[in-house]
């Protein structure tokens, strides 16, 4: 009875070791996990109040093709206004015996003068990152999108709002 109790538990941690790895769509897949903040002051030109906000967002891509060093394949959208800021997310390598790959991807935008990310958008006026008491705060997110290298778009997520402080 021992024999094949030992027998059984060796076949079946061969049966899991020699398990198949996660199958994903080609087309690449992409899950909302987070702000650093609620909160950040607007683009200015002190250096006494830099700060960063990281989104944080998970992906996976069924053929492993995420990430290219010569084009741009993520795009944030801002809700004010749908401008868009373009980025570029270095080639990923594939680890493992599949195609398929996943992770965790930051995105760390800075409030300097030279980004402008973080602009208030006053409704009586087009004029941004520029102090207001009229209005103390301007509130936004981001729409995000990435491409893999055969072109494919990702779902689109949205973050949840956050606060610029106009100050």
């Amino acid at each position: 009875m021992r024999k094949y109790t030992f027998f059984s538990i060796i076949v079946g941690a061969l049966a899991f070791a020699c398990s198949q790895p996660p199958v994903y769509p080609l087309e690449p897949v992409i899950t909302y996990e987070g702000l650093s903040r609620s909160q950040i002051p607007q683009s200015s030109n002190s250096i006494e109040n830099l700060d960063t906000l990281i989104i944080r967002i998970g992906f996976t891509d069924g053929d492993g093709d995420l990430g290219d060093a010569d084009s741009v394949n993520i795009i944030l959208k801002d809700s004010r206004d749908d401008f868009e800021n373009i980025f570029k997310i270095k080639p990923i390598p594939a680890l493992g015996s599949g195609d398929g790959i996943s992770g965790q991807i930051a995105i760390k935008l800075t409030n300097n003068p030279n980004t402008k990310y973080f602009c208030c958008t006053f409704p009586n006026t087009r004029v941004t990152c520029v102090p207001s008491e009229e209005f103390p705060t301007d509130t936004m997110s981001y729409s995000i999108r990435i491409r893999d290298r055969a072109g494919n778009w990702s779902n689109t997520i949205q973050t949840e709002p956050f606060t610029i402080l106009c100050q």
